[in-house]
Order: structure tokens, then sequence, then C-alpha cells
């Protein structure tokens, strides 16, 4: 059996700290949430203090170097041999540009085929901690940015924090820009089918025409509500659906699937502290629309 690497995480205790409890630290500077440090306390080596066991009760001094080792994460996903196109990657992010055919994750309909499927091989070849924990996630037929933290920290930091920009191109000429402001609900329980209609989540959707011809547009769009379907559900309300979208348009013979592409995310990272900015650009299928 493959011995996995743990992540270990070394923080450098600041004199505003000293003479501080440890619990102190990892709930402030650290922001680990208390049940990541319940389930640290139950490993020997969990939590370190200069290389040696500590009590999340116990006093901190400035220049100490405090560390956490994440637990292990276990993994059911069987691996797929795919070359994935890393956008970045360290020892708590991987920042995947997702192909739009790709599912994100193992269904019914799709068993061993997916992104996460890619992913867990990427990381078992790597020697780390096989996880798939996409932060967000984008429609199957929807190409971009995917977020995918490699341990429970990260990805619980990041819930909610990441700053998306898509670029879609709909059937029809906008121009200037707007906020689409319509609620969204489930007609049907049993189907993944979305509508605009009283009674729905609110969902507001801002958009800026970037260019146009007789027939289409090009726009950038950014999201202040995160609902199901979201983009596709409010352009094809308005008679406008996006290129490609065989369940809220038509099909289309220039492209395989909705013209929706994740260009561009921008978030602090959940370890270091650092703004990340990252971009991709849109697929051929999409540029060639225009």
């Amino acid at each position: 059996m493959t011995d996995f690497s743990r992540r270990r995480i070394d923080y450098k205790i600041p004199a505003e700290y000293d003479e501080k409890k440890v619990m102190a630290y990892l709930r402030g500077e650290a922001k680990l949430s208390s049940r990541l440090i319940r389930t640290l306390k139950h490993y020997e080596d969990g939590i370190l203090l200069n290389d040696k066991h500590i009590r999340t009760v116990d006093l901190l001094k400035e220049g100490d170097i405090l560390s956490v080792i994440l637990p292990d994460s276990k993994n059911e996903i069987e691996p797929l041999d795919y070359e994935l196109d890393v956008i970045f990657e360290d020892d708590d992010l991987l920042v995947i540009n997702k192909p739009a055919l790709l599912p994100m994750h193992p269904t019914h309909n799709h068993q061993g085929d997916t992104l996460a499927n890619a992913v867990i091989h990427r990381l078992i070849k790597e020697g780390k901690q096989p996880s798939f924990k996409a932060v967000g996630r984008l429609d199957k037929g929807t190409s971009g940015l995917v977020v995918c933290a490699l341990n429970s920290h990260s990805a619980a930091r990041l819930q909610a924090k990441i700053k998306k920009t898509y670029y879609a191109v709909v059937d029809g000429v906008y121009e200037g820009k707007g906020t689409i402001d319509l609620p969204i609900y489930r007609p049907d329980p049993l189907k993944t089918l979305r509508a605009v209609g009283e009674g729905g989540d609110r969902a507001v959707t801002h958009w800026k025409a970037l260019k146009n011809d007789s027939r289409r547009t090009l726009l950038e769009i950014n999201l202040e509500t995160g609902r199901t379907h979201q983009i596709r559900v409010h352009f094809a309300s308005l008679g406008t659906p996006l290129t490609g979208d065989r369940m809220y348009g038509h099909e289309c013979e220039e492209i395989s699937h909705q013209a929706l592409h994740c260009g561009k995310i921008e978030f602090i990272h959940p370890v270091t502290g650092t703004l990340l900015n990252l971009e991709c650009p849109m697929p051929d299928e999409m540029n060639n629309l225009l």
C-alpha cells in the first residue's frame, strides 16, 4: 500500500502571540476550524511545537514553530490516467482548466471518466494524499478554471471565497452592460432543469458585452449569487440562450456544448494569504463562434 505524505503546515509565532495559548493561535491567526483542531488532537503528531507534542492549552513564545500535520484523506475514487491542463499547483491547491466535455464528479452516467478520477491519478503519481475536494463546480459542457483543495483545511477556508469571471456566447445581440435579477426555481425535484419563476431563490447576474455580430454576443459575466445553471437559465429566459445549450436552447453545429467558460478567478490563498489571480483562455470552439 502506498504511503502518502500528510500535509504539514509550519507557523512562526509572532510577538503578539507570546504567552498566548496554542488554541488562540490555531483559531485566530491560523484560522483552523474547531472541528479540525479536535481531529488533530487524536493524532500524536497532529499539533507540534518545535517538533514536540503540544497541548492546545499550553503557552507559546515568540519565535516558536507551531506545526499542524493534517489528517489522512479517504478516497474511494478510481484513478484515471488523463493529461490535465494545470494552471496552478502547490501543497494545498490544484487549479485546472477543465475541458468542456469532462464531467466533474462520478455519477451513474459517468464512472471513471471524470475530472475527479483524473485528479486522483495525478495526486497518487505525485505521492500526495489522493482526495478530490473541488471548491465549486462547473457543469458538464462548461469549460474553465476549477479549484481543487488538497486538504480539508484549504477546502473549508475557500468556500464562497472565490471570485469568478465567466465568458459566454449567447444567441442574440447585446450592447453595453446590465444586470439580470430574476428568481430561479426547480420545476421538477427529480430533474436538474431550472427555470425563472415566482417563489424561486433570488439570482443576480451581471453582464458586459465585449463584442457582437448580427447574431451573437460575447459576454463577460459575474455572479452575485450562485444558483444551479444560473447563467444558462437567465439568458434563456430573455430569449437569448447560450449558443449550443441543448437543455435551455438548441443544438449548434459549430459547438458541441453550451458556450460558457470560467476564464478568471481571484481568491486569497488559504494557507499563505497571497492574493491569486489566475486566467485561462477560451477554447477554440467558443472563439470561432464570432
